[in-house]
Order: C-alpha cells, then structure tokens, then sequence
C-alpha cells in the first residue's frame, strides 16, 4: 500500500499533523521508534515499592504540566476544538495566582487575563503600572502574530533588553521572567518574541489535565484510527529513501519499508537529515546549518509520590529561587546546582490532598558529559548518586515555600537531560529545540518546506517551542501540505 502522508515520530506535532490530514480523508501513517505514541506527551506508571501488592500505580508526566489559552476565543481553544481535545478534563487554575513565584522569602501571584495580571503586580510595584501595561500589550500583540514578516520587530529585540528597558525595578523583572522555565533564559541571545509569546496564552487562561497526560495521546490516536489512519510503534525509521528529487520511502529498522507520497518528520531537523543518506537537493550547506545549530538547555525532572494527606493540593504552579536574578540560576560561583525550579501539582481525582508533585529546573548538559555514551539503566553508581543529589538539592529548595517536603516523599523519580535524549532522539535532551537568536533571527526560524518537495517538517524546533507553538506549526505544516495536494489533483 502506498500511503498518502508518512509521518515520522508520534510526538504532539506529528500526532496534531496526522489528526488533521487523516481527517480532511488522506491515508495517514505514523511510525513511531518507541513503546508507545506521544513522545513528551506520553505518561509513565510506577508503583510505590513499599506498597502492599494491589495498590495502584501512579502515572507520571513527562512534558505536560499546564496549558494556556483554552477559552474560548483565546490562542488554543480553536485548534483544540478541531483536535478534539476540548473534550477532555481540563480544570481551570487559580485565576487570581496560577503562577506564583517565590523570591526572596515571599510569593508574587502571575494572575489571569491581562488587566488583572497587571493589577495584580502594579499592587506590589506601583510605579510600574505604565511599564506593565507595555509588556501587556507585547504579550498580546505576540499572540496575533500570524506571519514571520509581521513578528519581525519581535524577533529581532533581545527579550532581555526589552525588560530592562521597559522595568526600572529589577526585582519586577525576576517576577515576571520566574515563571519562564517553559524557555531557556539567556540574556545575551533569547528574543522578545520567544520570551512574549511563550508566556502570553498562560496568562490569557491556564489548565490542567486531571489524570494523566497520555489522554491528551489516547484522543489524538484513536480519532486517527476512526479517520483510517495508522499508529505503529516499534518502528524507527532508518532511512528515507529519495528517487528523482522525491522521497518514496521510509525504511525502518525492523525490516519493513513503507512507500508514501508525501513524508513529514517531526524529529529534529538533523536527524531528519541524517535520514535522507542520499540527496541531490539538500544542499551541504544546509545539513551543516542543521548539525551545527545550537540547541538549548535540557531538564531535571523529580517526581514525587506523596504519602497520604500530607499535601494538601494546590490549583496553581510554584516558582522558588535562592537568589535573585532568575536569568541565571545555572552560575558555576553557586555552591548549588539547582538555583530555581517549578512545582507542579498533579490534579487529585479525588479528594483535596496531592499525591504527586513534579520538581522541574533546567540545567546544563556538561553536567552530563560523562555519561554520553552511556544507555537507561546503564550509566553506573555515580551517576544515581548525581541524581540523588540533584533530588535532594530540588527537594531542598521547594521546601523553602513547602516546609517538610522531604518528610511526605513516599518514592522519588529523576529523569535528566540523558533520559529525554535516550527516549526522543532529541540532540542532548533538548527542552525546547533549536536555540533562537535574536542577532540572527532568520537564520534560527525553520520553514516546514525543504528543498525535497514532498518532505516536510513539523515541531518544536521550527518556529515555537511549547504546547501552543507546536500546535500552531502543525497546522502550518499541514496546511502547507493541503495546497501541495490539491497541486497535484
């Protein structure tokens, strides 16, 4: 059978790419390397060792915490709408201090919608009201961006220029940019477009997921296989062979190769060009733009099983920090290593008590180093005692705004940036893909298109990274494949 659109990896962008197409009647196949679908969107179980046998396992989240923009009328609600995934328990957070960071021994509450956000804050920063209503109307402005060309004064200004520029209390600035762990900080590179449009549909609403992320994974896989399409998983596609200036197929690992007309990767531009081992059409030039693009930081992720009714829940995320100057908690003059993180509260499906929280911080991939050539479940002593530690510091911190934590931990689990890697192929487990720079804005802006006319891309490392950006640029990927389609008929 010769499919109508190959899909290569089954994380949020290419299940998204494989909903739509497959539902405007294509015959749509994902081919997924993994165990299971959903990359950063899937969940894990794990069951407490000292349980009785029979309790349940707990299952834990690997890349969704919360959502933003799912009201109606706001950044997300359409596209999910035509996902199908509004129907899915999502529960509103705390409108008055969905986020709230922990600065120097007391909170300040990010609030919902823009006028209260900038009530909210001008309340503890008076004097900078005017300034707050500046970076309001940026925030919004970045949400209504549809074009590259439009978001071009954005993304040519140092988000970290803008806020010194517009702010004259530098504490209002580690606020505002605290609950930024859903990008990688850099002062000297990160445009304002990244820092505004990251953040903006957040505070237009924010959601959680009650239960586990892998429903998000479950709705996207089934309404494709209602529309005809197919999900295999164990098959990692090793080469995509290219035949007179066309991809005709994707051969996999196992042996089975599966011909198609158009392709979409939702890997990693690089190893998205390490597939085609052969082309006339992709230039050097570019395969060496690709490999040599840096790449922004990875994540720590500690997640906890509580003991019973120790913690009562909490309808928001908390931001804590040592220091001030939350653009630099990974300094090396830090007797830590862990500086800042995000608490994240697993929604309780009964009952007003937490029984599970994620510690999450970025954190440096030479930490790592050592290990790079090394697989799950094989990398040694030191480094489950650097894990250890890097648990320990976490829990440490969070119990800076959350006196005892370490005394409710029933069982605690670390994922670093050598797991993502291990598990999404993405290079040095990667958070948020390709670094953007603000010096060279162009340069680090990647159109779904490639020089192969019926190879496309799709994900985070496009155009916007998080769960907003990837969905925006799934439907730019398959709207650009539609017009492509309707060419050829």
């Amino acid at each position: 059978m010769k499919y109508d659109v190959i899909i290569i990896g089954s994380g949020l962008g290419g299940l998204e790419c494989a909903h739509i197409l497959s539902r405007q009647g294509m015959s749509v196949l994902v081919l997924e390397r993994e165990v299971q679908p959903g990359g950063c969107m899937q969940s894990y179980p794990r069951r407490s060792a000292s349980a009785p046998a029979g309790t349940k396992s707990l299952w834990y989240d690997t890349g969704l915490h919360y959502v933003g923009g799912l009201a109606e009328g706001q950044a997300l609600h359409e596209k999910f709408k035509q996902l199908n995934l509004l129907n899915l328990p999502w529960q509103r957070m705390d409108a008055d201090g969905f986020n709230r960071v922990f600065i120097e021994g007391r909170n300040y509450h990010i609030a919902e919608g823009f006028d209260h956000f900038i009530d909210t804050l001008a309340a503890d920063f008076p004097e900078e009201r005017q300034g707050l209503r500046a970076y309001a109307d940026i925030l919004k402005k970045s949400l209504n961006v549809h074009d590259m060309e439009n978001a071009a004064p954005l993304i040519e200004e140092g988000a970290w220029n803008f806020l010194n520029r517009t702010f004259s209390n530098p504490l209002l600035i580690d606020v505002i940019s605290g609950t930024a762990q859903n990008m990688e900080l850099r002062k000297e590179s990160l445009p304002l477009f990244v820092f505004a449009h990251a953040n903006a549909s957040y505070i237009e609403s924010s959601w959680r997921l009650r239960g586990d992320g892998n429903q998000l994974v479950h709705s996207l896989v089934n309404d494709i296989r209602q529309y005809g399409g197919e999900v295999l998983c164990r098959s990692e596609v090793e080469e995509l062979i290219e035949r007179d200036g066309q991809v005709v197929a994707a051969r996999c690992t196992n042996g089975e190769t599966y011909e198609g007309r158009f392709f979409i990767s939702n890997a990693h531009p690089a190893i998205t060009l390490d597939l085609v081992k052969q082309s006339q059409l992709i230039k050097p030039i570019f395969r060496r733009r690709m490999t040599s693009s840096k790449n922004t930081c990875g994540f720590l992720t500690v997640s906890l099983r509580l003991r019973p009714e120790s913690l009562p829940y909490a309808n928001y995320n908390q931001f804590v920090y040592r220091d001030r100057d939350v653009w630099e908690i990974n300094r090396p003059d830090s007797p830590y290593i862990i500086n800042g993180l995000m608490i994240s509260y697993r929604t309780p499906e009964q009952g007003t008590f937490a029984e599970q929280i994620d510690l999450l911080t970025p954190v440096q991939w030479q930490l790592f180093e050592p290990w790079t050539n090394t697989t799950i479940g094989k990398r040694g002593q030191d480094y489950k005692d650097l894990k250890k530690r890097l648990a320990n510091e976490c829990i440490e911190l969070a119990e800076h705004c959350m006196p005892g934590l370490s005394h409710m931990v029933d069982e605690c689990y670390v994922s670093t940036p050598l797991t993502y890697r291990d598990y999404t192929l993405t290079p040095k487990g990667s958070a948020y893909g390709i670094r953007k720079d603000y010096h060279t804005p162009m340069f680090n802006i990647i159109p779904p298109v490639t020089t192969i006319p019926n190879l496309l891309l799709t994900g985070q490392n496009l155009i916007m990274h998080g769960i907003e950006g990837v969905t925006q640029t799934a439907f730019l990927t398959s709207s650009t494949l539609m017009k492509k389609w309707q060419g050829l008929q």
